[in-house]
């Protein structure tokens, strides 16, 4: 396994800035109680892929398991990801997230229980905006406070930029695609790409290569193996998000059909489909009414159309390509290892 101790003092770095922080907060007033109280519970769950990806990528660069602030730096990513996921779920009107009321929906029913007389559910999402907005923020005072040294933060700082803007950019793009209801393959992979495969993996690996100074080399050869596998673990999610598991996903069954989520998944079916299936995949897709049997009759027309082997397939091929350019990788043996066991944990079906 994954050194065993990476997830705990991720944790540990993580919920130790957040508590430093929570004095602040609360100093203001105990009306930002709630506040707090629903991102701990946000940040009580999660697979801690992105700070995994980023400290293994400075492992694999060379840099020595001394401490010296590279936990921190990485585990700020888990408040990037934290910020992403609050103002997602506001967008795609999401009840639930890690098995629990999503943030909007918690603090929506704080003020519908407490009986108060102004509107629930936009205060609900104004809230969550502000809390995403304030994980966005504390993601960059932590990575600057991390105590890696000014030279090491500045050659990470570019790259740290580089992946809010691709991340914000693919969630715009995703949004779009939603809108225009296209459906291409083309057109999904391209938010797969930028809201999900650069941001997951790639740019994390980036990021704790640069911080150890790593060499256009082993920043090529990582960037070759994070981003077919960041796309193989987008196409993954797609199809955890109609085929999956809830008490694994978090999230109830075809949640993603309910949102009307333009996936490579929802664009192979569209692609392959006959004409009766298309229509009603085109007509249910994004209905957030949508029951279980209608969940069922989708699934149907996903897995007969051949959609869901198509997807298979390519999670294969992105998979596969992500282990030739790790096998090629100029890279220290027990990273190659953690790399190649977090490989199968981004993928694993879970179903």
């Amino acid at each position: 396994m994954v050194k065993s101790g990476v997830r705990k003092e991720i944790d540990e770095a993580l919920l130790g800035f957040v508590d430093r922080q929570r004095p602040g907060l609360l100093s203001i007033g105990a009306d930002l109680a709630p506040l707090l109280a629903a991102l701990d519970a946000l940040l009580s769950g999660g697979k801690r892929l992105r700070p995994a990806f980023c400290y293994w990528g400075w492992r694999a660069a060379g840099g020595v398991d001394d401490g010296a602030g590279i936990l921190d730096a990485a585990a700020s990513l888990e408040l990037l990801q934290a910020s992403a996921l609050v103002h997602d779920d506001v967008m795609d009107s999401s009840d639930t997230r890690r098995g629990q009321p999503s943030v909007h929906r918690r603090l929506e029913a704080m003020a519908r229980d407490a009986g108060w007389p102004g509107a629930a559910a936009p205060f609900g999402e104004g809230a969550a905006v502000l809390l995403g907005d304030l994980c966005l923020s504390w993601s960059g005072e932590m990575f600057e406070r991390s105590g890696l040294e000014p030279g090491l933060l500045a050659l990470g700082r570019p790259v740290y930029d580089l992946m809010r803007t691709e991340v914000m950019c693919g969630q715009y793009l995703d949004l779009l695609e939603g809108v225009r209801g296209r459906g291409t393959v083309e057109a999904a992979l391209r938010v797969v790409e930028y809201k999900s495969a650069k941001y997951t993996i790639e740019r994390p690996l980036h990021l704790g290569a640069a911080l150890a100074g790593a060499g256009a080399g082993v920043v090529e050869a990582l960037r070759a193996y994070g981003l077919p596998l960041g796309i193989a673990f987008q196409l993954r999610d797609d199809v955890l998000g109609v085929f999956g598991d809830p008490a694994a996903t978090g999230k109830p069954a075809g949640d993603d059909l309910r949102e009307g989520k333009r996936t490579v998944l929802v664009a192979l079916t569209l692609e392959r489909a006959d004409a009766a299936g298309a229509a009603l995949l085109e007509r249910r897709l994004g209905d957030p009414g949508l029951d279980a049997a209608g969940v069922a009759e989708l699934r149907e027309v996903i897995a007969d159309s051949g959609g869901l082997a198509g997807c298979e397939a390519m999670i294969e091929r992105y998979t596969a390509q992500a282990a030739a350019a790790l096998a090629a990788a100029p890279i220290a043996a027990d990273a190659r290892g953690a790399l190649e066991e977090l490989a199968v944990a981004a993928t694993a079906r879970l179903s």
